[in-house]
């Protein structure tokens, strides 16, 4: 039980923190829902381990890929924006998931949907590690990149930036993230990791280090305190880790309320 809450708390941290990370950037370009809309793309690929007896978070990793590289492909082909096209796929995948699980594995389907923090063992926190770590770096290679092509995307190409495959590696480290939360969080709450923090980081910043750098905090704090709560109550370490993150939320909008009163 110790050994479960151990790691779960690295898992939760390392998720938290990158995810937070990640989502700051998501907030600035306005594709907060994207994130969110993504983490239901994963079902599919989670049913389908179930039914054929492979592990679902490998399924769902999968999907997550494939379906990132479709939806970036028909984006530049019908010019049509990610939010478009990931909202279609969203309620697509969440219908075909709903499906493919059936009503005799509704237990799968809650661990899916809910996250199952019991089943967090070593193996998967160090890959959740590396994996999150590896995604906070990349993130930091093409931040600037993206943010110059948030001012304007002609600019980035004049610099030389292929704002198609920046855009593409973005979509596949949401992915990851999505796809290594979804054991802590389920498929239905871990796209919270990847807005709420960076949304209440945004509140107090006064510059975009210290909003990336406080989105990532919050992100990881948001997931200890969930987890830790889980733990304490025995009830699933969702509902709590986003409770947690908002309640952040809360206390930075007051601060900033009641700083700007006093001014």
């Amino acid at each position: 039980m110790i050994d479960t809450l151990i790691y779960s708390l690295v898992v939760g941290i390392a998720v938290g923190f990158s995810a937070g990370y990640l989502g700051s950037i998501m907030v600035l370009e306005k594709m907060a829902l994207v994130g969110d809309a993504m983490s239901h793309v994963a079902l599919p690929g989670l049913a389908l381990g179930v039914l054929l007896g492979f592990n679902p978070l490998l399924g769902g990793f999968v999907f997550l890929f494939v379906s990132a590289v479709l939806i970036w492909h028909l984006s530049r082909v019908t010019k049509l924006s990610f939010e478009t096209l990931v909202g279609a796929a969203f309620t697509l995948a969440l219908a075909i998931g709903i499906l493919l699980y059936g009503s005799n594995r509704l237990d799968a389907l809650e661990a899916a949907l809910f996250g199952d923090i019991t089943n967090v063992d070593l193996t998967y926190a160090i890959i959740s590690v590396i994996l999150s770590i590896a995604v906070v770096l990349m993130v930091r290679f093409i931040h600037k990149k993206i943010v110059l092509s948030l001012i304007s995307d002609e600019l980035a190409k004049s610099k030389g930036i292929n704002t198609g495959l920046t855009n593409l590696v973005y979509l596949l480290l949401v992915s990851v993230i999505v796809a290594i939360g979804i054991q802590v969080t389920g498929t239905l709450l871990v796209g919270f990791l990847v807005v709420t923090p960076a949304a209440a980081a945004r509140i107090i910043s006064g510059n975009l280090t210290r909003y990336f750098t406080l989105s990532a905090i919050f992100g990881a704090i948001s997931a200890v305190a969930g987890i830790i709560l889980s733990n304490s109550l025995h009830i699933l370490p969702g509902p709590l880790i986003v409770i947690s993150g908002v309640a952040i939320f809360v206390i930075v909008l007051t601060y900033r309320w009641r700083k700007k009163i006093m001014v």
